[in-house]
């Protein structure tokens, strides 16, 4: 057994569990903030709004997936020269700095996308999804969606790049 790529693996589960949870629930914290206090949306009572708010969650979710591997790839160049905690300290400030950049991604995709909807139709949207009109939601979530998966390998490339690769070849 490689110890090292084990204890990767565990660091990744557990990293991509609690960072996970913290996201999702600090996502639907917010989108539920933003509809009550100013769309004067209850979700409870109202199917069209939990659909946009699902898509939003998915939006966030799939983009900082994004993260994984290029936090991976940082995980193995760290873990050459660095010792235990250092590393563990490293990972977790960049695996922090990768997902804040995925996150904001996906909250302005999730807003460009509502604002194209308003723009390139008539409709209100949330006054449509505050009456439950759950065709306006499906298209506002497709487009949330659609554009999320269009733009992922870019926050992915993004972030790879600033990962510290070293120059090939040496000097």
């Amino acid at each position: 057994m490689n110890y090292r790529i084990a204890v990767l693996g565990l660091l990744e589960i557990f990293s991509a569990l609690s960072i996970g949870v913290f996201i999702l629930a600090l996502t639907y914290k917010l989108v539920k903030w933003i509809g009550q206090r100013y769309h004067g949306i209850r979700e409870q009572e109202n199917l069209a709004y939990s659909i946009y708010t699902a898509s939003i969650l998915f939006s966030v979710g799939y983009l900082v997936s994004s993260v994984i591997q290029p936090l991976l790839s940082s995980f193995r160049l760290l873990s050459q020269s660095e010792s235990q905690w250092l590393l563990v300290f490293k990972y977790l400030g960049q695996g922090a700095i990768y997902i804040g950049i995925a996150y904001f991604f996906a909250m302005i995709i999730g807003l460009l996308s509502t604002l194209l909807y308003a723009r390139i139709t008539p409709i209100k949207e949330f006054e449509e999804i505050r009456n439950n009109n759950i065709g306006v939601a499906i298209v506002v979530s497709v487009i949330i969606i659609t554009l999320t998966m269009m733009c992922k390998s870019g926050v992915a490339l993004l972030i790879e790049s600033i990962i510290p690769y070293p120059e090939l070849p040496p000097n």
